[in-house]
């Protein structure tokens, strides 16, 4: 909650704007602050420092680290929308099952809180559904604004993923000649691509109710579908931050619609960038348990041991693998029919 208020007082920005660094006055100056709220301001800030998203000098003068450096909103390459999408409230409302209706406020934290219910209750599926009575994807279809919040913060990760991919891993886009992006929202990551590989081209395959007026560019073509049942034909399948969110057994579902889009092409292989669960950092591996239990609590789904993912890629009908680290807890790994 304290990273959400910073958010959305913009300190951050506030703080890159200043030249870099910050003086409580040189805030309180600028930022969207009540007269009679001015005093706690040098609390929120204390505690944002001890927490690292901040630094601040014996003269009280703040600092931006490597995580508020990634919330600036003037940085080309910030992940501001992303967790914008992860910390803040959507008070639209969305329709029960029963027909009633209820305000969703914090999502996924009333979802946290239903966890020790929902281990005692043999019913709904996620913690997420017994919150609010439908399930995340449910959810999206039926309320624009909780959709386009997804759909935002999708997009910024893949803008800034997608440079460090394609500059570490330049090997594994190579004699490429086309590529569908599978779940890839607005298309960030297929348009990252083609402007680094001119020649590949590029399909992006989603619901009909997320590619449904995304205006052509030339670049890159949009596909109304489910995954579930066809992948369109081409050289390479993209699966970023896809299979996190579902079930092994729609993993192996999903995988198995991939491999029938790249059955006839030679090379054909399948892209997928997600987490796999092991690191010698015991940062990164808290942060890969972390997001495990947020995929339990919001979706079907999990993050994957590399036994886990082998176990899907089998059964999926493939026979090879490789898995090359990307950035803190996300890796790609290609895979092979």
């Amino acid at each position: 909650m304290a990273l959400k208020c910073a958010i959305d007082l913009g300190i951050p920005s506030a703080i890159h704007r200043n030249g870099g660094s910050a003086s409580l006055p040189d805030l309180l100056a600028t930022l969207p602050i009540a007269e009679n709220k001015r005093p706690f301001l040098h609390r929120l800030m204390r505690f944002l420092t001890v927490s690292g998203i901040f630094t601040s000098a014996d003269d009280g003068v703040y600092q931006l680290t490597r995580v508020s450096r990634l919330l600036v909103d003037s940085i080309p390459l910030n992940l501001l929308p992303f967790a914008r999408g992860a910390v803040n409230e959507n008070s639209r409302k969305i329709s029960e099952t029963s027909g009633n209706f209820h305000t969703v406020f914090t999502r996924n934290f009333r979802s946290f809180l239903c966890l020790g219910e929902w281990f005692r209750d043999g019913g709904d599926t996620t913690p997420f559904a017994m919150a609010h009575g439908i399930d995340v994807w449910g959810a999206m279809s039926l309320d624009r604004a909780l959709a386009a919040g997804f759909s935002a913060s999708m997009a910024a990760d893949s803008k800034f993923l997608a440079e460090i991919a394609i500059r570490r891993h330049v090997e594994a886009f190579m004699n490429v000649s086309s590529l569908v992006d599978v779940g890839g929202g607005d298309g960030s990551m297929a348009r990252a691509i083609v402007k680094a590989f001119p020649h590949i081209k590029c399909l992006v395959l989603d619901l009909p109710h997320v590619v449904r007026g995304i205006p052509a560019d030339g670049f890159v073509e949009y596909v109304a579908g489910d995954m579930m049942d066809f992948v369109p034909p081409a050289n390479v399948v993209l699966l970023k931050l896809v299979l996190h969110d579902w079930s092994d057994e729609d993993c192996v579902r999903i995988l198995s619609r991939c491999r029938e889009a790249i059955s006839n092409r030679e090379g054909g292989k399948v892209i997928i960038i997600d987490t796999v669960i092991g690191s010698q950092s015991q940062q990164i591996y808290e942060a890969q348990l972390f997001l495990d239990l947020c995929m339990m609590t919001v979706t079907t789904g999990k993050e994957r041991e590399e036994k886990e993912w082998h176990m899907i890629f089998l059964k999926a009908g493939f026979t090879q693998y490789k898995i090359l680290p990307i950035l803190g807890i996300k890796s790609l790994i290609e895979v092979y029919p």
